[in-house]
Formats: C-alpha cells, sequence, structure tokens
C-alpha cells in the first residue's frame, strides 16, 4: 500500500497527519495496524475506536498476532473500550500463547478484561470519598496541594479495576478542592523536603551523548542491587512464551512446566566467558548483570567458561577470571564449562543430521567470509553421507580446513548456514586429545543454556543476530529453550577492551602485562587500586539498555573518587621534596603527633606522625616569584604546616652553586594560633621513608585510538609519552607497614594504592585517581 494511502488510513483512525508519518518509519507498528484495518473491515470506527486500534498494534507480540482480528472485532463492537480492558486480554492470551494452536475460551477472555462491567459515577464518587476519609486526609490536610494524588488513584482502582482512570482523577480533583479550597501562594511554591542533604559535588565526567542517554536510562539508580530490583523488569522464570520473539511450539509448555519443577521457579543466568585473555571493563557490567540479576531475585549465576577454542585458552587466563569474579563480589552457583557438554553436544549433532537439519560441507573459510557468501552446493548432500563424513572428522580422518558442519538456519543479518562444528588437531585442557572437532559459539552456547536451564541468557546487543538460530536450535532438538535478551555493550574512551590488541601492546612491549595500570582489563583496574564497589557502582549508573555506550575515563574516576573519598585514610606524602629547615624549632625534640585517618570524621581512627626540625615540602609549594593570587610559601609569604600547629615564614633561601635550583628553605615557625591566619596550609613529612611512585595518564592521545579516521597510522602509533613517570617521594613513616592494595588519600595529591611490586625494602604506589578531574593531568 502506498505511503499516501496509509496516511490517510491511519488518519481514520484518528491520528494527526504528523502522528501518521511517524507510524509509518515504525515497520513493525504499521505492519500490525494494516491487519488490524483488514480486520476491521468497512466498520465506521467512531471516536477513541480507531486509538484503541492503534494502541493494540503498538502492544502487539508475535505469540499472540493470530488473534488480532479476535481484538479488533472486540474494539468495534465496543467490548474492549479502554486500554486497560486491552491490556488485560493480551495479557490473557500470552498466557494462552505458551500452548501451540490453543483455543481461545471467550467467556474466560471477557471476564479476564472486564467485558461488560459498568462503574458507574456515583461509585466512582463514593469509592474516592471514602478512601480520602479513611486514608488520606490528615495527609491532605498537611500537605495541601503538595501531596501525591497519585496515591489515591492507584487505591481507588485497587477496588474498581475497571473505571476509567480520567474519571477517577476528575472526582479526586473536585474532591481535594472540597476539602482544602482554593490554591495559596504557599501551595504554588515548590515544596521542600525536611529530610533532603545538600549532596556533594562531583567532579564532571564528560560523556558522549550516548553515554547521557544510559545515565538517564539507569534511572537514578546507584547500586546494582538497586538497579536490578526496580529498573530492570525481565520476564519471571517459566513466562518464557511472553518475551519478544520467543518461538513457540506443540512443546513448549510441557517444556517450560519440567523446567519450572527442575529449578522451583528460581532465576538461572550464566557468565560465559572465553578463557582466551583478561577481562576489561565492559565484562565488569556483563559480571554484574549477570550475577547482580540473579541475587536481587534470589536466583542462581553460573560461571561457565566457553572454552571451545583449545587454540587460545590458557590456564593463567581461567584463574584470572575466577578472581576478578570473587573480587567484584560475586560467588559463582558452581563453575561449569563448555567442554563438560562436548559428548552431549556431538550426539545432538547427529540427531540434526539425522533430521536433515545439518550438512558436512567443504567450503574454504574463507569462502564463508562476507556478507553474501556463495550458498553452500553442499547443502543438499544425502543425510548418511553427512553421518559417515562427520564421524570421519570425529575421527580425525578429515583434514583441518578440510569440512565444518554447518546448521540449515538463516540468522538476522541473512548469513546462511552458521558453522557448528570445525577440525583442529589442537589438545584440550580438559579433555586432552579426546576431540579433535569442536563446537563453535553459535552451536554451543543455547545448548548449555539449555542443559543448565538457564532462565534469562543475558548478552551484549551484537549476539542479537544469533538470536534465531539460539531459539532455532532448542526448538529443532526439542529440548527446553531460555530466553535471550541483549543489551549494549560498555567501551572506554582513550583505550583498548580487544584482547588480541591489548596482547598487541603486550608483545610491543608498549606496557608491561595484561595487569598493566594504564590498560582497562580488570586486574589493571584492580592493581592502580580501583575498588570493586567503585566499579559495580559504575556499572549501576550505566544501566541495562540496548544502546551502546562509550564513556570517557573521567566518568569511571568519579565512581572510584565516590569509595575512596570515604574509605581511604589519609596521609602525608610529598611527591618532589624540597628540604626546610626550621631554624627555631620548638620543641626539644622530635615531636610525635597523633592524627585523624578521616579529618571530617575523626572517630574513624588516628595515626601518629613525627615533626621535626627538618621536614619536606613539595617543591610546588613555594615560588620564588608568585603570581598574583598565588596562595602558598613564598619570600614574603606564611604558610602553615598541615597537624602541625606551625605558620612557617622563610629567613633564608638556598640554592645550589652550579645549577641556581632552590635546595633548601630556612625557616622561622610561630604557633598557629598566634600567627597571623595563612592563605594555605601545606602538607609535609619529617624523618621520612622513600616511596616509589607510579603516575598515570592516559595510554593514548585520541578517543578512538582504533578509528583510522583519528589515528591514521593505527592504535600502535597514538601511544602517549606521558602515560607514565615515576618520582620517589618521601612519605611519613606511617606507611611503612602498608600492604599490597592497601589504598590512601595523599592529602592535597590524590588517592593511590600500594603495588604488588612492593618488597620489605621497597614500597611502591600507584596513582589511582587525583583528587578532582583533572588532578591527574596537571
Amino acid at each position: 500500500m502506498a505511503g499516501d494511502d496509509l496516511i490517510a488510513k491511519f488518519q481514520v483512525l484518528g491520528m494527526s497527519e504528523q502522528k501518521a508519518k511517524e507510524t509509518l518509519k515504525n515497520a513493525n507498528v504499521t505492519k500490525n495496524l494494516q491487519l488490524a484495518l483488514a480486520a476491521a473491515g468497512g466498520a465506521t470506527l467512531s471516536d477513541g475506536t480507531g486509538m484503541l486500534i492503534y494502541h493494540i498494534a503498538t502492544k502487539l507480540k508475535p505469540q499472540t498476532a493470530d488473534h488480532l482480528p479476535l481484538l479488533v472485532r472486540y474494539i468495534v463492537e465496543h467490548k474492549l473500550d479502554n486500554t486497560q480492558r486491552i491490556d488485560a486480554a493480551l495479557e490473557y492470551l500470552l498466557k494462552c500463547g505458551q500452548s501451540l494452536n490453543a483455543n481461545i475460551d471467550v467467556q474466560a477472555l471477557e471476564k479476564e478484561c472486564g467485558v461488560g462491567v459498568v462503574v458507574t459515577p456515583e461509585q466512582i464518587e463514593r469509592t474516592v470519598q471514602a478512601k480520602i476519609k479513611a486514608s488520606y486526609k490528615e495527609a491532605l490536610l498537611e500537605q495541601r496541594y503538595h501531596f501525591n494524588s497519585f496515591k489515591i488513584l492507584q487505591d481507588v482502582r485497587g477496588d474498581l479495576k475497571w473505571a476509567d482512570a480520567k474519571s477517577v482523577k476528575a472526582v479526586i480533583d473536585v474532591e481535594i478542592f472540597d476539602l482544602l479550597g482554593p490554591k495559596t501562594e504557599a501551595d504554588l511554591k515548590p515544596p521542600t523536603k525536611a529530610n533532603d542533604k545538600p549532596k556533594a559535588a562531583k567532579p564532571k565526567a564528560e560523556v558522549t551523548p550516548a553515554a547521557q542517554t544510559a545515565e538517564a536510562a539507569s534511572d537514578g539508580a546507584t547500586t546494582i542491587s538497586e538497579l536490578m530490583k526496580t529498573k530492570v523488569h525481565f520476564h519471571a522464570p517459566g513466562e518464557n512464551f511472553k518475551a519478544d520473539g520467543y518461538v513457540v511450539t506443540e512443546h513448549t509448555e510441557r517444556l517450560l512446566k519440567e523446567h519450572l519443577a527442575r529449578t522451583g521457579g528460581k532465576v538461572h543466568t550464566r557468565f560465559p566467558p572465553e578463557p582466551n585473555g583478561i577481562l576489561h571493563i565492559g565484562h565488569a557490567k556483563a559480571i554484574n548483570i549477570n550475577f547482580g540479576y540473579a541475587a536481587a531475585h534470589d536466583g542462581v549465576c553460573y560461571l561457565r567458561y566457553d572454552d571451545t577454542n583449545p587454540e587460545k585458552e590458557e590456564e593463567k587466563f581461567f584463574l584470572a577470571i575466577k578472581e576478578v569474579v570473587e573480587w567484584l563480589g560475586y560467588k559463582p552457583f558452581k563453575i561449569t564449562y563448555s567442554s563438560d557438554n562436548f559428548q552431549q553436544l556431538y550426539e545432538w549433532a547427529v540427531v540434526l543430521i539425522n533430521k536433515g537439519l545439518a550438512y558436512v560441507c567443504h567450503q574454504k573459510a574463507e569462502e564463508l567470509k562476507g556478507f553474501n557468501p556463495k550458498p553452500s552446493p553442499w547443502r543438499e548432500r544425502p543425510i548418511e553421507e553427512s553421518l559417515r563424513l562427520f564421524e570421519d572428522m570425529k575421527r580425525g580422518k578429515i583434514d583441518e580446513g578440510a569440512a565444518t558442519l554447518r546448521m540449515k538456519v538463516t540468522l538476522e543479518e541473512g548469513k546462511m548456514d552458521p558453522v557448528a562444528y570445525r577440525i583442529k588437531f589442537i589438545s584440550h585442557h580438559r579433555t586432552g586429545s579426546d576431540w579433535c572437532i569442536y563446537p563453535t559459539y553459535d552451536y554451543t552456547h543455547c545448548l548449555c543454556d539449555s542443559l543448565e536451564d538457564i532462565t534469562h541468557s543475558l548478552c551484549t546487543k551484537e549476539f542479537q543476530s544469533r538470536r534465531s538460530s539460539y531459539y532455532w536450535l532448542c526448538n529443532a532438538l526439542g529440548i527446553y529453550c531460555p530466553v535471550q535478551w541483549e543489551y549494549g555493550r560498555l567501551n572506554m574512551n582513550y583505550a583498548l577492551v580487544s584482547k588480541r590488541k591489548i596482547a598487541k601492546l603486550i608483545t610491543e612491549q608498549i606496557v608491561h602485562d595484561w595487569d598493566d595500570p594504564r590498560l582497562f582489563t580488570l586486574t589493571a583496574l584492580r592493581r592502580r587500586g580501583f575498588p570493586a564497589d567503585a566499579i559495580n557502582n559504575f556499572c549501576a549508573q550505566m544501566g541495562v539498555t540496548g544502546a551502546q555506550i562509550a564513556v570517557d575515563p573521567a566518568m569511571l574516576e568519579a565512581a572510584v573518587r565516590d569509595v575512596l573519598n570515604v574509605t581511604a585514610p589519609r596521609r602525608l606524602v610529598v611527591l618532589e621534596p624540597l628540604k626546610v629547615t626550621i631554624k627555631n624549632f620548638p620543641h626539644d625534640a622530635p615531636a610525635q603527633l597523633e592524627v585523624p585517618d578521616f579529618p571530617q570524621n575523626p572517630q574513624q581512627g588516628t595515626h601518629k606522625i613525627t615533626l621535626d626540625k627538618v621536614i619536606y615540602i613539595e617543591q610546588g609549594d613555594f615560588k620564588l616569584e608568585p603570581e598574583k593570587g598565588y596562595r602558598r610559601l613564598a619570600p614574603k609569604q606564611s604558610v602553615g604546616l598541615r597537624h602541625a600547629g606551625l605558620v612557617i615564614s622563610v629567613d633564608e633561601i638556598v640554592k645550589d652553586p652550579a645549577t641556581g635550583q632552590v635546595v633548601e628553605l630556612i625557616c622561622t615557625s610561630q604557633p598557629a594560633e598566634q600567627a597571623e591566619k595563612p592563605k594555605a596550609f601545606v602538607q609535609w613529612v619529617s624523618q621520612p621513608i622513600q616511596l616509589e611512585v607510579r603516575l598515570y595518564e592516559q595510554l593514548f592521545k585520541h578517543k578512538n585510538p582504533e578509528d583510522p579516521n583519528e589515528v591514521p597510522g593505527g592504535f600502535l602509533s597514538d601511544i602517549s609519552e606521558q602515560s607514565i613517570s615515576v618520582v620517589v617521594a618521601f612519605a611519613d613513616r606511617a606507611l611503612n607497614q602498608a600492604k599490597v592494595y592497601d589504598k590512601f588519600q595523599f592529602e592535597r595529591i590524590g588517592f593511590f594504592s600500594v603495588d604488588p611490586d612492593t618488597s620489605a625494602n621497597h614500597i611502591v604506589f600507584n596513582r589511582t585517581v587525583g583528587l578532582k578531574e583533572d588532578a591527574g593531568k596537571k
């Protein structure tokens, strides 16, 4: 039907021309509307009826599409006369839809939708009055027009399910006016919340539009538990048939009942990484979504290693994956391996061949690549021949690359017949040399999900194109079929997350290993000092949407500061020491000072520091010729010493004769309570210990180092020369007992973490983040 004709027909439903044009852009809604209009025939659509048909077109799912004519007839006959009744009808039909070709009990349908039930204005008025008198009068008199009247609406609709919402709202408004009278000036002002506390200002993180969309989509969730309990709405266990695109067969109802009997109705999820590299920040989102959703709904989550490619798998990756999952705070229900199921997967492949749904193909790997590969000339190969050749593949009688087993199914993007098995003469870490054929992801993943009774197969958006083969394969084998849900990937600007490209950085000796703190692998972030809670909270802020998200590191760093600000004890450290001698030192001997670990919360603990005649301050905290507005130490400007109760002034400046560089300041001191209040207080150390401090910047110069338009020479040409610098810092002896991964705030500098390179005689710290967004980028 031509576009102009459709616009005209849509306008008959009550749409504006603009709304009709916008609707045409949605192919699915347009298709449903065309079918609905055909079902309505030449019936005259009264006011509002057309928009109810539009409502059905937007809500209809494939599982209930066959019942569209029935629904349209009920609308035309005014049996379904509002959106509440339509939604109830769709819900009822969806429940019936788990049985293929189910007969609809019309009487039950009408009862479920309240067909013929009339709620009179008098009933609405009586119910509203009773509700206000019993439950809301005092709150209304106290809060007046600031009271949220939607609570009353919900309460009334609980008693009068089929009452028209607009009519109920109108009666509520009248009753409130009768009780309170006209609005006063105070009623027109925004409400004040007595319990509201002022929020601390957070560093502003530059994010892409996609990230801003994701942050909005998270709807204010700050933790994974909050996100999963209140913001994410997936199907309930056993209600797989309600999910969009789920394929219902004659066995679906039985299989779901058997599945529920095995699981007890619990949520089952899984995190299925390939053990061919170290997990990165994008995997943190996947871990939190899978483990977090199960935890929020009293379910279980498997850690399943997708170990079907022995060529790239190493034991260190298996161990690191488990360690990272546990570091993020999650305990797997079970640790499983795809290879646990190799025998069952093989037997199912034989079943597919016997059904004529799989065949042995001899096309080369390069012939299968691209968007439009040639159809296989072996697609209609006799079943007996494919069975014999598949057995030859299993026994190692066919050369690697000379044959594959392919499934007869077309994926969403049009790709035909994905590979199920390929030949690899490589020993497997768990099965040894038992197998020389290994299943692919397309074949393995959904079958392992079925075997583990997964209720929600949660994966990133690029796997949406595999959803059709996922459902097809489970149904072809007549086994329980889980539901696949997709969400957008999390990418980080100024970073790489490709395992292959990170491996290249390592082999080229640009970074030291997978845990180099300049990377965004999870082992690297842990080594740099990022707390697990901060990473989890950051993932919660991203939400669970279909949009691919790309954020700047500043947004992750802001989440890190939020956690470390309340968990990292404060210590005094100077990164570039300048010697200061206090010639009138006010004590006969070095003084021991007790200072708080958290100055704003002294009750959280203290530590002791030493104050002696010789101290060290930051070189940057003294200037010979200060510019206007400079607030720290200068020849004519004093400065306070944090926690020491002293204010010092410069008496003499000692310079290196060869370079002219200032090497020492001779100062006098005054008690802070007697001196004029200084413009600033600086950190200092006395009788210090030495630390090796590693300062990290962004590894790449450009936001998208893999984009040839931004970086024509490739990501290896985009490395920043300033990505790491090392200084020998002076620190208070209170840091002598610091252990690996201990985290501290170096006052006025930033947050730092003890590096695993630390030994008894050599303490190494990594800068985690600065105190504010640009602190590490001076």
